[in-house]
């Protein structure tokens, strides 16, 4: 649609959207595009970090190979740079979306970035889970009487770790923390770039992350034994090329500090995440609001921005409608909220599932997938899911799963069966 309207676009990054040319983003839309197929990839060389043999990657379409010694954050933020710059004769507005796959594993970057921080977590991912919530009341954000919800069953408590343990768990937060640092330092090269061709202040900048903190450790599970053979993730390697290094559920549970788990559950834990914005439109300054937003907002937003109407038809195809709002109003300071109570928004993930309506939201992080397992919370006094309210509000639990029926039949959510049970 922007393209269509006179918007030169470009992206580079995580593509994770289909492997044939048809899902390909040269398809969809981009006059330009350098994608990584898959949903991760090695952030120095080809190798594949999800199976054997090599990652798939694309320039308009066309196979291409990664160049080795390349850093995947330098690169792509080098190719948007470059994809902008070709557009500046042709003075057309443009979109660029910069995809970035850091800091997702594995865990690889410079010294000069994470030796930044070394000695900075030596006291462990319990201290600073606690850290995080203590320093989120001091500046206003959660209310001063949340506690923290109890800590994953798969995570070992630190004080049991041997030395040489806790120095390897300090340094995968270290080497999180400095793939940070470099992305910072990226987003920066590319705000000085729009600032040096004079877009800066005519450019409405969002960046965001896509899910809550990543806790998988990949490549050690049982049918990864063929991808370990390509990697060595001893103490002095790791951070390299050939090293392959996940944080792990005891990291992702302090980085979701003050909520629930982390990614691939439903809870707040695993569905939160960042989002900045700045830009021409961003009237907002110095306020904690606690409306709610998702996702689905922003492409709303966009079409709003560039005075283009959302088609029922587009090139003779039905187009599905827009789930989500503009933000545009609120930045605006046209309107006080983005949604209102009656706004319903759920999802469903690996089994996982949430509907939101307001301030309630049902949930399941129990296994199997099944309404018998969704818990009621109020995230007004709850942001931790701790306090299931099923039993005390009967009335508002129904109307919640009444809700998830409606979304489910519309969505055509496919319920798995369950597993006999044997001896």
């Amino acid at each position: 649609l922007l393209r269509e309207a006179g918007y030169y676009t470009c992206m580079a990054g995580k593509w994770h959207l289909g492997l044939d040319s048809l899902s390909n983003p040269h398809e969809k839309g981009f006059d330009h595009s350098y994608a990584l197929l898959e949903g991760a990839g090695n952030h120095y060389n080809n190798r594949s970090v999800l199976r054997t043999g090599n990652s798939s990657y694309t320039e308009d379409g066309v196979p291409v190979s990664w160049t080795e010694g390349n850093y995947s954050t330098d690169f792509y933020t080098d190719k948007i740079i470059a994809y902008i710059d070709k557009n500046r004769e042709n003075r057309q507005p443009f979109f660029a979306f910069a995809a970035y796959t850091s800091p997702h594993w594995p865990l690889q970057v410079d010294k000069k970035h994470w030796g930044k921080y070394k000695g900075r977590y030596d006291e462990g991912y319990e201290i600073l889970r606690v850290r995080r919530l203590e320093s989120l009341k001091k500046i206003g954000m959660i209310a001063q009487d949340a506690v923290l919800p109890p800590i994953h069953e798969s995570v070992i408590p630190w004080d049991s770790l041997s030395d040489n343990q806790k120095m390897k768990e300090a340094r995968k937060m270290e080497l999180y923390a400095g793939m940070v640092d470099n992305l910072d330092h990226n987003i920066g090269r590319l705000i000085a770039y729009l600032k040096e061709i004079g877009e800066y202040e005519n450019t409405l900048i969002v960046f965001m992350s896509d899910n809550g903190a990543a806790y998988r450790d990949f490549i050690n599970s049982d049918s990864r034994a063929a991808l370990r053979e390509y990697y060595n993730d001893d103490y002095e390697n790791m951070g390299r090329a050939d090293s392959y290094i996940s944080y792990g559920p005891q990291w992702a549970e302090a980085g979701t500090s003050p909520f629930r788990y982390f990614k691939d559950y439903a809870t707040q834990g695993g569905i939160n995440a960042p989002m900045f914005i700045c830009g021409p439109h961003v009237h907002i300054r110095d306020e904690i609001h606690h409306g709610f937003t998702s996702v689905q907002d922003l492409a709303p937003t966009f079409y709003e921005v560039a005075g283009i109407a959302y088609p029922e038809i587009f090139k003779e195809q039905e187009v599905y409608p827009l789930r989500g709002n503009s933000l545009l109003p609120f930045l605006l300071r046209k309107s006080s909220e983005i949604h209102n109570d009656e706004f319903v928004f759920a999802l469903e993930h690996h089994g996982n599932a949430m509907l939101r309506k307001g301030q309630w939201k049902v949930t399941n992080f129990i296994k199997p997938f099944d309404i018998e397992n969704f818990g009621l919370y109020d995230l007004s006094k709850d942001i931790g899911e701790q306090t299931d309210l099923r039993e005390a509000e009967p009335g508002k639990y129904e109307e919640m799963l009444k809700e998830w029926a409606k979304f489910s039949e519309e969505i055509q959510v496919q319920t798995p069966p369950p597993i006999p049970y044997t001896e």
